[in-house]
């Protein structure tokens, strides 16, 4: 089998050669197209083989092998010219109708990929030498597409440094411990509103696949799991993601999730589980917080998907998202949402998260909320997740591990108060106008004791760095 991290390590050294690519967010973006367009046409051929009645919806002439295949083919100008006016025109083009099969759901994936994304490189050797590297790659052989799957996540996490592009990138061991907790099965639809890379989708299909004992219960999970997403390089590598998960057809649909009235989403939309981080400290657009009633209508985009959210639960349906700790307090429509969400639903258990899960991107604190929907929260639980011993925060060489969650799965079963976990009465929240920012009662503040010697000590030397100041400010002024 190939080596995969090395041939990857290959074709990033390419990319920075390309005077195109500028940044991380760039170098991802075209390897993600890239990469889509190898996997798809690998599928491609899979579902030709497999089904006597399959065609692919790419035209012969840009098939992968007609101009990528062959590592001596098309270079140069001609390659350059080819990937910018002719492949890019002629898959934003290419035809979809109104029919459900599936070759017209793949089409409509293929356009829509291509209608978002570019090409950003300049050289056209430089895009020969990636195809040729990618070449290597046979994503029909379960070992490359399944051992690709866990290299394809280390091009995900290289989001959290890329700029605005992080916020679409969840840490893996909050999405599986969340799924772990909701414990999806199989014949629930299960929904992520705000897909992003599609890290909670694959979370739920693999847990999903332990379950299936035949191929008919496998292809049900394509159906029932579904994810929505309005920028294109996210809707792109969500696409991906789950395409190298086995999904054939992926259900992500390209769409702001705020783009309708709550009213138009009926009980057939409704969902037995969700699991999300929705985008929060972002500015909601065209207007969107007009398809919300009157007394929900704000600009914060967490608080407008909260709502959204447990509009479309199933009574009975659970929910575990990801909310920053502004969510959990302040008045007026956001008091009013916080309401909503406690006598609509049973607001069981916040996990408070250290500020530095989400860093580079985000050193907001934020909280891990579950609920179900369908009785009013009598009590809510809190459980205060720490850092591991001797680490000051999580970074992006030592993130947050699945394995620090497993005293909370051990406490979940039977709850007890101690110095990290405690408990508020729904009543208490009342009287606190519905404020859920909680600190932990049972923590013991550090004490730190200092000698008289100490003392005086750092007095004089804190007098000594103002004598300094004080000398530099007057040379300054003179």
């Amino acid at each position: 089998m190939t080596n995969l991290k090395g041939l990857l390590d290959s074709i990033r050294k390419i990319m920075w050669q390309d005077t195109g690519l500028n940044g991380d967010a760039q170098r991802i973006e075209q390897l993600a197209w890239m990469l889509f367009f190898k996997i798809f046409s690998d599928k491609d051929k899979e579902l030709e083989l497999l089904d006597d009645n399959y065609e692919s919806p790419i035209p012969e002439q840009f098939h992968w092998d007609k101009w990528a295949g062959d590592d001596e083919g098309m270079t140069g100008d001609d390659l350059q010219v080819f990937v910018d006016r002719d492949l890019f025109q002629a898959m934003r083009n290419i035809p979809v109708t109104a029919s459900d099969d599936v070759r017209n759901k793949r089409a409509m994936i293929v356009r829509e990929v291509f209608e978002g994304n570019n090409n950003y490189m300049k050289s056209g050797i430089n895009i020969r030498k990636v195809l040729n590297k990618l070449n290597e790659i046979d994503f029909n052989m379960a070992k490359d597409r399944h051992a690709f799957g866990e290299i394809y996540e280390s091009i995900l996490k290289d989001l959290q440094s890329a700029g605005k592009s992080g916020e679409f990138y969840t840490p893996r061991a909050i999405t599986n411990f969340i799924t772990d907790i909701i414990n999806p099965v199989l014949g629930e639809k299960i929904l992520d509103p705000s897909c992003g890379t599609g890290g909670y989708l694959t979370a739920a299909i693999e847990h999903l696949k332990t379950q299936a004992k035949n191929v008919e219960e496998r292809k049900s999970i394509a159906e029932n799991v579904e994810g929505w997403e309005y920028k294109p390089l996210p809707y792109l590598l969500a696409t991906t993601n789950l395409i190298l998960h086995d999904i054939e057809v992926p259900k992500i649909k390209f769409r702001d999730s705020l783009d309708q009235p709550l009213h138009t989403y009926t009980e057939k939309h409704r969902v037995n589980a969700i699991l999300a981080n929705p985008p929060f400290g972002g500015i909601v657009a065209n207007s969107n917080e007009d398809n919300f009633p009157q007394n929900f209508r704000t600009k914060e985009s967490a608080d407008l998907f909260l709502v959204l959210m447990i509009h479309l639960l199933k009574k009975g349906g659970r929910a575990g998202i990801v909310l920053p700790d502004g969510s959990l307090t302040g008045d007026g429509v956001k008091q009013r949402v916080r309401q909503k969400l406690l006598e609509d639903c049973n607001l069981h258990t916040i996990i408070r998260l250290p500020n530095s899960v989400f860093q580079p991107y985000a050193t907001v604190a934020t909280n891990l909320l579950f609920f179900t929907k369908g009785e009013p929260t009598k009590e809510i639980w809190y459980y205060e997740h720490r850092l591991p011993e001797g680490q000051k925060a999580y970074n992006k060489t030592r993130p947050i591990q699945l394995n620090e969650f497993d005293p909370i799965k051990k406490w979940w079963i039977k709850r007890e108060e101690s110095d990290i976990c405690w408990k508020v009465d729904i009543k208490t929240i009342v009287e606190r106008n519905y404020d859920l920012d909680i600190k932990n009662p049972n923590k013991q503040e550090e004490s730190i004791e200092f000698s008289s010697a100490q003392l005086i000590n750092m007095l004089a030397e804190s007098m000594h760095k103002s004598t300094q100041l004080l000398d530099e400010l007057k040379k300054a002024v003179q």
